[in-house]
C-alpha cells in the first residue's frame, strides 16, 4: 500500500525571470511504484525521509538509498529508482527550473555527478517542502512567487543537511575568515593548515563554492563596509584594517566589486554607532525590550 499527493504548476514567463520557479510538489509514502527509466527536462529534488531503496544511473550502476538521503534528478539524465517493495519509504519531491540552476550547480548546491547524497537530517528540508505544499492551496494569489522563493530556501537547506557538512561550520573557512586581514598568500594560508594550495582551493570550492581568493575578498570587503558605515576612519585606515597597504588599490577593488566607491558607500550607508556595532546577533522573533522614559 502507498499514499501519493502531488500538485503541478505552470508559472508564466515573468516568474521565470525570478531565476527559479517551482513546477510541482509531492508527498508520498509506502511501497511506491518504481520510477523510470525516464529522462526529464527540468530538475527534481527527491527527499527520502525514512526507509530505503535503490537508484540506477545512466551507466546501469545501482546505488543503495538509505534515509535520510537526497536523490538529484537533473535535465537530460536518464534515471530509474524505487523504494524497497517490502518496507517502502517516505518521499517528498519538488520539481523546479530556471536560469539560477546553472549558478547553484556551479556553487555545488546541485550535484549532477552525485545523484544520491546522504543527509544528516531531512527535517529542515522537509519543512520547506511542507510550506510549498501549503502554498499550493486553491486560489493562492502568491503561488508562483511564494513557491519559487521556497525553492531557493530548499537548496540551501539541502546543502546544509549534507552528511559531509559540519553543522558547526567548516573549520577551514572559519580559519580563513579569522586570518583574512593578514597579508598572506593563498599558499601561505594553505601551509598554516598543512595543505597544499591545490588542496585548499578544492576544500574552499567544495564548501563555499568559490576560490580561496574570492572567499578572502568577500570577508575583507564585508568588514570594510562595516567600518565605512559605522566609523569615521579614513579610507586609508579602513584599507589597512582589512589587509591592504595601498589605499588606491583598495578603492579600485572596492569600487569594482561593490559598484560604488568607498567614500560614496559611506555617504549612503554611514551612521553614528556610539561604542560600535554589537557582536551579538539578535533574535528577530524575540527582540530586546526597548525601555523608554526616565522610569
Amino acid at each position: 500500500m502507498y499514499h501519493t499527493w502531488m500538485r503541478y504548476f505552470t508559472p508564466g514567463p515573468v516568474h521565470h525571470r525570478l531565476g527559479l520557479v517551482c513546477l510541482g510538489v509531492g508527498l508520498q509514502h509506502g511501497a511506491l511504484p518504481t520510477v523510470g527509466p525516464r529522462t526529464l527536462d527540468h530538475h527534481v529534488a527527491v527527499l527520502v525521509s525514512s526507509g530505503s531503496g535503490w537508484y540506477r544511473s545512466t551507466d546501469g550502476r545501482r546505488t543503495s538509498v538509505t534515509a535520510p538521503a537526497l536523490i538529484w534528478l537533473t535535465p537530460g539524465s536518464p534515471h530509474h529508482y524505487s523504494a524497497d517493495p517490502g518496507s517502502g519509504w517516505d518521499e517528498s519531491f519538488v520539481d523546479f527550473t530556471g536560469p539560477a540552476t546553472a549558478t547553484y550547480t556551479e556553487l555545488g548546491y546541485i550535484e549532477p555527478d552525485r545523484p544520491v547524497v546522504p543527509l544528516a537530517d531531512a527535517a529542515p528540508a522537509r519543512a520547506v517542502i511542507a510550506r510549498i505544499a501549503r502554498a499550493a492551496r486553491p486560489g493562492n494569489p502568491l503561488l508562483e512567487v511564494e513557491t519559487g522563493a521556497a525553492v531557493h530556501e530548499l537548496l540551501v537547506a539541502l546543502r546544509r543537511a549534507r552528511a559531509d557538512t559540519n553543522a558547526d561550520g567548516d573549520p577551514v573557512l572559519a580559519a580563513l575568515a579569522r586570518d583574512a586581514y593578514r597579508r598572506l598568500s593563498v599558499s601561505e594560508h594553505a601551509a598554516r593548515h598543512g595543505m597544499t594550495a591545490a588542496e585548499l582551493r578544492a576544500a574552499v570550492r567544495r564548501t563555499a563554492g568559490c576560490s580561496p581568493k574570492d572567499y578572502l575578498l568577500t570577508v575583507r570587503l564585508g568588514r570594510a563596509k562595516e567600518l565605512l558605515a559605522a566609523t569615521d576612519l579614513p579610507v586609508a585606515a579602513v584599507a589597512r584594517r582589512v589587509g591592504y597597504d595601498d589605499p588606491a588599490y583598495f578603492s579600485r577593488l572596492f569600487t569594482r566589486r561593490v559598484g560604488t566607491a568607498p567614500v560614496r558607500f559611506r555617504e549612503q550607508q554611514g551612521r553614528t554607532v556610539p561604542g560600535g556595532w554589537s557582536t551579538t546577533v539578535p533574535d528577530p522573533e524575540h527582540p530586546p525590550t526597548i525601555l523608554t522614559g526616565s522610569g
